[in-house]
C-alpha cells in the first residue's frame, strides 16, 4: 500500500510546496520512503529516500525541485525490498523521459519483465514491480509512435490512450498511477478493477485550471482543490501543461471491484472513495457490529467501550450508541510512531505495540469492557492490547474486530501474504479469542462489512474485492502455485533472512 500525488500547476508557479504538503497528508500509507519528481517545459529535478515525508525532504530540495508540475510518492513496501534504490517516482528517458509513480501490486512481474527484454529491449535495475510497470508503459508509448519523426511535439493523447490500452491487456493485477511525461503533461490512470483508489480535483489559478490526482480525496480538500470524484477503472487521464485536459476508457474489460479494506483500516476517514466516505462507513460498521452482539450476547453486561486508537475509534462510537453501553477512551497512544501493521518485520512490529499505546487504569478497573479494533490480522497487537487491558485491572475483556476474520493472502499490495501468519488461519473464532487471552470476542460478518461500505452507492458499484476474506481474486490467475511462491518471498521469516 502506498499514497501517490501528481499536481499540474500554473505555469508561472512551483509544484515542489503542493507535492509536499500533500505527501504529509497521504504519509498513513507508506512510511518506509518518499520521492517527488518535478518538471519544467525542459528539464525534470527529484529527490527520493528512505524515511518519513519531513525526513526526506528540507529546504534545500524543495528551493532545487523547479517546475510547474510533478509526481510524489509515499512507499510502504510489499514487494522486492526496502532498498533506496527502489523509493519512487522511477525515471526512464526514454521515450520523453517519463516519470511513474505507482500504487497496487502487479501479479505477473516476471512475465512483465521477460516481455520487455524479449521484444522491447528494455532491462530494468530493480525487483519493483513498479519500475517494470514504468517501463511497460515506456515501451508502449514508444510503440504507438511506431517510428514517426518529430520530437516532443509529435507525442499526441491519443499516443498515451493506445499505450495504456495495451498495458492493460498486458499487466495484472492492481495499479493506480500518475506519470509525467517532461515538458509535456501528467497522466493518471487506475486498472480495469478500480482496486487502488485514484481521486482528481481541480481549482483555477489566474485564469488557468489547475489539476491534481492522489490516492485519496482529502489531499484535495487540503491543497484547496476541488473534488471531482475518482478516475474510473479502466480510465485515462491525461491534463497538458497547455492547460488542456482529456480522458478515454481504455479497457474493454471494466469490472469496478475496490479494495474494501481501504474502508477498514488503510483510508483517513475524511476521505471519500469512489463516491463513498470512509467515515460512514466506520460507522456502519460499527452500529452492525452492536447488533450482532445483541444477538449472540444478550446478557453481554459491558460497561464500556473502548476503541484501539485510531482507526478502531468511529466505529467503536458507533457501537456503543447503538449498544447503550458508555463510550470511554481508555488507551493513549504515542503519536511518534508508526502505524503498526505496515512495519516491515514481525520483531519491528512487536517492539512497537509496547511503545505505541498506554492505558488509562481507571477506565479499566474492576470493569467488563469491550475492546473495538479495526481488524484483526497477526494478533499479536490484539494479544498486547487485551493483556495492558488485564494489567490495568479490567474485570473482563472481550474484544470486537470491525472486519471478518483474515484467512487468505492479499495479493493486490497489502503485506500480510503468508497464511501461517494469520491469527485467524486454522483457528475457530473461540481458538482466536483464547490465543489473544479474551473473555469473549466477534468478528464483523463479512456480508455485513459489505453492506456497510456500499453505502447509499447503488448498482453502479458492482462488488468489492474481498480476497483477503473470502480468497476471492478479482483478477483472476491467481492459483495455489503462485500463493505459495509469494509467501516464500514475503513471509517475515523470508524479510528476516534477506
Amino acid at each position: 500500500m502506498c499514497g501517490i500525488i501528481g499536481i499540474l500547476s500554473h505555469p508561472d508557479s512551483q509544484v515542489a510546496q503542493s507535492l509536499y504538503d500533500g505527501l504529509l497528508v497521504l504519509q498513513h500509507r507508506g512510511q518506509d520512503a518518499a520521492g517527488i519528481v518535478t518538471s519544467d517545459h525542459e528539464n525534470i529535478s527529484h529527490r527520493r529516500a528512505n524515511g518519513l515525508v519531513r525526513d526526506v525532504f528540507r529546504s534545500k530540495h524543495s528551493n532545487s525541485l523547479r517546475g510547474s508540475m510533478g509526481i510524489g510518492h509515499v512507499r510502504y513496501p510489499t514487494a522486492g525490498s526496502s532498498s533506496v534504490a527502489e523509493a519512487q517516482p522511477f525515471y526512464t528517458n526514454t521515450p520523453f523521459g517519463v516519470s511513474l509513480a505507482h500504487n497496487g501490486n502487479l501479479n505477473n512481474t516476471s512475465d512483465i519483465i521477460s516481455g520487455l527484454l524479449e521484444y522491447d529491449h528494455r532491462r530494468i535495475n530493480t525487483s519493483s514491480d513498479s519500475e517494470a510497470l514504468l517501463n511497460l508503459f515506456a515501451a508502449e508509448i514508444q510503440r504507438s509512435l511506431d517510428g514517426r519523426p518529430g520530437g516532443l511535439d509529435s507525442l499526441t493523447e491519443e499516443d498515451i490512450f493506445r499505450a495504456i490500452e495495451r498495458l492493460h491487456l498486458r499487466a495484472e493485477g492492481s495499479y493506480s498511477v500518475v506519470s509525467m511525461i517532461t515538458g509535456w503533461g501528467i497522466i493518471a490512470f487506475r486498472d480495469p478493477h478500480g482496486i487502488r483508489p485514484l481521486s482528481m480535483g481541480s481549482r483555477v489559478v489566474n485564469g488557468f485550471t489547475e489539476r491534481l490526482f492522489s490516492s485519496e480525496s482529502v489531499a484535495c480538500n487540503t491543497l484547496g482543490f476541488n473534488h471531482e470524484g475518482d478516475v474510473s477503472p479502466g480510465e485515462a487521464v491525461i491534463a497538458r501543461m497547455d492547460g488542456t485536459m482529456s480522458s478515454k476508457q481504455c479497457s474493454n474489460e471494466v469490472s469496478h471491484s475496490p479494495c474494501i479494506f481501504e474502508h477498514v483500516y488503510f483510508a483517513r476517514p475524511d476521505s471519500v472513495i469512489d463516491g463513498i466516505s470512509v467515515h460512514s462507513s466506520r460507522i456502519r460498521m460499527g452500529a452492525s457490529l452492536a447488533r450482532r452482539i445483541s444477538e449472540k450476547l444478550p446478557d453481554h453486561g459491558i460497561e464500556s467501550v473502548i476503541a484501539v486508537p485510531d482507526s478502531g475509534r468511529i466505529a467503536a462510537l458507533e457501537l456503543a450508541r447503538v449498544l447503550g453501553v458508555p463510550y470511554r477512551e481508555g488507551f493513549v497512544k504515542n503519536r511518534y510512531i508508526g502505524r503498526t501493521f505496515i512495519m516491515p518485520g514481525q520483531s519491528v512490529r512487536k517492539d512497537s505495540v509496547r511503545k505505541k499505546l498506554n492505558t488509562i487504569q481507571e477506565e479499566f478497573r474492576d470493569k467488563v469492557v469491550l475492546i473495538v479494533d479495526d481488524s484483526i490480522v497477526r494478533g499479536n497487537t490484539s494479544r498486547r492490547i487485551v493483556s495492558m487491558a488485564r494489567e490495568a485491572g479490567a474485570k473482563k475483556v472481550y474484544f470486537a474486530s470491525c472486519s471478518p476474520p483474515i484467512i487468505h493472502p492479499n495479493v493486490y499490495g497489502i503485506d500480510m501474504p503468508a497464511k501461517s501468519e494469520y491469527v485467524a488461519h486454522g483457528r475457530t473464532i473461540e481458538q482466536i479469542s483464547e490465543v489473544i487471552g479474551a473473555d469473549w470476542m466477534i468478528y464483523q460478518e463479512l456480508d455485513d462489512l459489505i453492506e456497510a461500505c456500499k453505502g447509499d452507492s447503488g448498482p453502479d458499484l458492482v462488488t468489492f474485492d474481498c480476497s483477503c476474506f473470502d480468497g476471492v481474486y478479482v483478477t483472476g490467475g491467481i492459483n495455489e502455485e503462485y500463493l505459495k511462491r509469494i509467501e516464500e518471498m514475503r513471509s517475515d521469516a523470508a524479510k528476516q533472512t534477506a
